[in-house]
């Protein structure tokens, strides 16, 4: 009888703090499909609102998603190579190496945003294109892709697997794509997953960087509460969640396959 209170006490706090994280967001999202948020559902449905979000933000949008996508390609192609490299060179170089990749973690967005602008500002075409952008997010994010794949490291001999298929044979190029990336696959997929959703909804940093022609999701959703209907502002949150969360499900789909196999 005890342990039936105790599950049920645990189940209704999970439900109520499940209420109290869902509700603000599903009012939010109903306010965007109606034709007035004061008078509710009693006003009736309409879609003129996304309609003008998208007519007024899609640039924003569709930037978001190639600045987050170019930013997971950049940690790929750097994170994963420099996690293998820590972890197989050891040392306390490779400590203090690994420690300067995730201090970023510990500097506020703003700090390293104003640290962007001061050396790089006076790059005119790098500064108003979305490559500022794109640079302020991969130092931002690039922690979580190595700390992820260096944690897969760390269960397992990758080393002497290494050492295994250089033994028959392989290229560094072949081991590094036939060993090490399969056995790191669960590493890049947690941290490709945290890449994309840290991209997408970065603000403070890329509220730094940003030009008027460089606005991202973020950004553009600021923009929509801070000069628009509430009603125009809570279908961009409504858009914003229906492009996200097929996207975010897809991918932890996806890495659970993986991690199965």
């Amino acid at each position: 009888m005890r342990y039936r209170l105790i599950f049920a006490g645990q189940f209704v706090f999970t439900l109520a703090v499940a209420a109290f994280l869902m509700v603000p967001a599903a009012l939010s999202i109903s306010a965007g499909v109606t034709v007035s948020y004061f008078r509710g559902i009693r006003s009736g449905v309409t879609l003129q609102w996304i309609v003008q979000v998208w007519e007024l933000y899609a640039g924003t949008i569709l930037l978001s998603f190639v600045v987050a996508f170019a930013t997971l390609a950049v940690t790929l192609l750097a994170g994963v190579p420099a996690a293998y490299a820590l972890h197989v060179r050891g040392g306390r170089l490779a400590r203090v190496v690994e420690e300067l990749i995730t201090l970023p973690l510990a500097i506020p967005g703003l700090a390293i945003a104003l640290a962007l602008l001061l050396t790089y500002g006076g790059f005119g075409d790098f500064r108003r294109s979305w490559l500022f952008i794109l640079a302020g997010h991969v130092i931002f994010t690039m922690p979580f892709m190595v700390r992820s794949v260096l944690a897969v490291f760390g269960t397992i001999d990758i080393k002497t697997l290494d050492e295994g298929a250089a033994s028959l044979g392989a290229s560094p190029w072949r081991r590094f794509r036939d060993v090490i990336v399969p056995n790191a696959m669960p590493g890049i997929l947690a941290g490709s997953l945290m890449v994309v959703t840290l991209s997408l909804g970065e603000f403070n940093l890329t509220w730094m960087l940003h030009t008027p022609l460089t606005k991202t999701l973020p950004i553009g959703l600021a923009d929509s509460y801070a000069s628009m209907r509430l009603e125009v502002a809570s279908a961009y949150t409504l858009i914003f969640f229906i492009m996200i969360i097929p996207l975010l499900v897809a991918m932890q789909l996806f890495a659970d396959r993986e991690q199965r196999k």
